[in-house]
């Protein structure tokens, strides 16, 4: 089963999108009721980033079926003014939104791979793989 959708992040309305899709796909790939969650809400927060720091972007998701398993690879991209302290965003408690600076260190948490890439001035790009357990 192979899967390369991409949700297009413009207005707030594309958050509820990209999750649905998110979780219509983890469901498809076998993914049970919880990861389903975990996963829709790791998409909720990439796609909010999106839209509040970049105004624009994508969430794509992957289906990942080799032979020794399956997961889920999402993949939010910008072209935002990037991250300049990407060690700060990553600590626990930090927010620039007045949130509950839970956003990237959670989605870590709630995925099993995560990685971030930022340049400043031309976007930021966060790769997170959930595996079927």
């Amino acid at each position: 089963m192979e899967f390369q959708s991409c949700v297009n992040i413009k207005k707030e309305w594309d958050i509820v999108g990209a999750r649905q899709l998110g979780r219509d796909v983890a469901r498809k790939i076998g993914f049970g009721t919880v990861d389903q969650a975990r996963i829709a809400t790791a998409i909720s927060e990439l796609a909010r980033n999106i839209y509040l720091y970049a105004g624009t972007g994508k969430i794509c998701f992957e289906a990942i079926d080799d032979i020794n398993h399956k997961g889920l690879s999402i993949v939010a991209m910008d072209d935002g003014p990037g991250i300049e302290e990407l060690s700060q965003v990553m600590e626990d408690g930090f927010s620039t939104s007045g949130g509950l600076g839970a956003g990237l260190p959670g989605v870590q948490r709630l995925m099993d791979e995560f990685d971030i890439q930022s340049n400043v001035g031309q976007g930021t790009e966060i790769k997170v793989v959930k595996w079927l357990r």
